[in-house]
């Protein structure tokens, strides 16, 4: 896997500490600076704690993702049959060479002498939360008065940590020529991370039905002035435009004079579908349900159903994940729909975090850019704590020290 760390458990005397000195005003003054600096009331559950993670820790993460990365880009092959998954009508001209973001998530498995070992959760070529973990690890830093030694980012420091930033998404172009556009952006639970992107980077975030198109250009209303777009941050998901019958204001497949930063054509090829084709030790085995169906890779899940999970491919916040599928529910998908859906191995991940509710566990995402002329850099994580069998923000609504956290790093 690259580096290997042996750690046995996550800096056990921050999380004494941050605990003992935890208090509920304190982090509800936390809240309450996050509001103001994203300029909205989060509709997320925050946890309460950040999760403390060695460096070690992070760069073998960091290392292994990078490595799938540039497996499945060398990947001729692969990169042929990937590019055949994305529907006609979202298919959009002039694929970049490279995706401009990834995100790399993994979970903690405990080895038989006690070692905690990274395993790849999914990965995905399209933009996380850049810019609201850049806000939620510094709330805690201040809120908490956390050591200063901690850090909140990857090899950079706050302004490097946004130069990298307007370097992806802004590139050359004067910003108010940049938009992030999105599906309704006002409704959605990341709009906390658009307006970060809004102030840090001084560009609009438009609804993609209100971008309009003349001829090969597109424009938007900036103050009431028709303003080109000459560069977008991509942020609408396809199975939602797709859930909400959203019609774009501009063809997506002409041929256009425009930039994305994140091209919408890497959201379905470095995706849950890269999963069969990696060859990586954090990898569980994962293959397409069709595959299965025809007697295949039999002899690579465990016997017992609950060790199952099945996962669609084309989803976002876990939606339509089932555990321990039943032969009733794989045979009720249509055949030509198999294709669509993985059949996995379900880790088993340890509870790290030592929570006044007990132990917890952590998912952790690695966010990496990767400028249109430099190199894949991972810069920040971001970090999910449940007790659940689902680790989203959705599905830890109702329990106390879980949801969405921020990784801060020492070492």
């Amino acid at each position: 896997m690259g580096r290997r760390v042996t750690l046995v458990r996550m800096i056990p005397s921050l999380r004494q500490d941050f605990n003992a000195r935890f208090t509920y005003d304190k982090y509800r003054r936390m809240r309450a600076e996050l509001d103001r600096h994203t300029r909205t009331a989060i509709d997320i559950r925050v946890a309460e704690t950040p999760v403390f993670l060695p460096a070690a820790m992070v760069a073998e993460m960091v290392d292994a993702g990078a490595a799938m990365t540039h497996q499945l880009l060398s990947d001729t092959e692969y990169l042929r049959m990937a590019e055949e998954t994305i529907p006609p009508a979202f298919r959009v001209a002039h694929t970049d060479a490279h995706p401009n973001f990834m995100t790399v998530d993994f979970g903690l498995v405990r080895e038989s002498d006690g070692t905690l070992t990274p395993r790849l959760v999914e990965l995905q070529a399209f933009p996380s939360v850049y810019g609201y973990q850049a806000a939620l690890g510094e709330a805690y830093l201040r809120a908490f008065q956390l050591d200063t030694q901690l850090s909140r980012f990857i090899g950079v420091d706050e302004d490097q940590y946004w130069e990298a930033m307007r370097q992806v998404i802004v590139g050359n172009h004067a910003p108010e020529n940049v938009i992030l556009m999105e599906v309704t952006p006002d409704q959605q639970k990341t709009l906390p991370d658009f307006r970060v992107h809004e102030d840090r980077l001084d560009i609009r975030t438009i609804d993609i039905t209100q971008v309009r198109q003349r001829g090969t250009k597109l424009f938007y209303n900036r103050d009431g002035v028709e303003t080109p777009i000459e560069r977008i941050y991509n942020r609408a998901i396809v199975d939602e435009m797709l859930r909400k019958n959203i019609q774009p204001g501009f063809d997506l497949t002409a041929d256009l004079d425009v930039e994305w930063a994140g091209h919408p054509n890497w959201y379905f090829m470095i995706s849950k579908f890269s999963l069969p084709f990696l060859r990586h030790p954090s990898v569980p085995p994962s293959f397409f349900l069709d595959e299965w169906m025809r007697g295949e890779h039999r002899e690579r899940l465990p016997a017992d159903r609950a060790d199952w999970i099945l996962k669609p491919l084309f989803s976002f916040a876990g939606k339509g994940i089932e555990f321990a599928p039943s032969d009733e529910l794989l045979h009720s998908i249509p055949t030509d729909q198999r294709r669509n859906y993985l059949l996995q191995q379900r880790m088993d991940f340890a509870s790290t975090v030592e929570t006044p509710y007990g132990p917890t566990q952590a998912e952790i995402r690695i966010l990496y850019v990767w400028p249109d002329d430099g190199d894949l850099r991972a810069i920040n994580t971001l970090v999910r704590l449940g007790r659940g069998k689902m680790m989203g923000v959705d599905h830890n609504r109702d329990q106390l020290w879980v949801g969405g956290s921020a990784g801060l790093i020492l070492g």
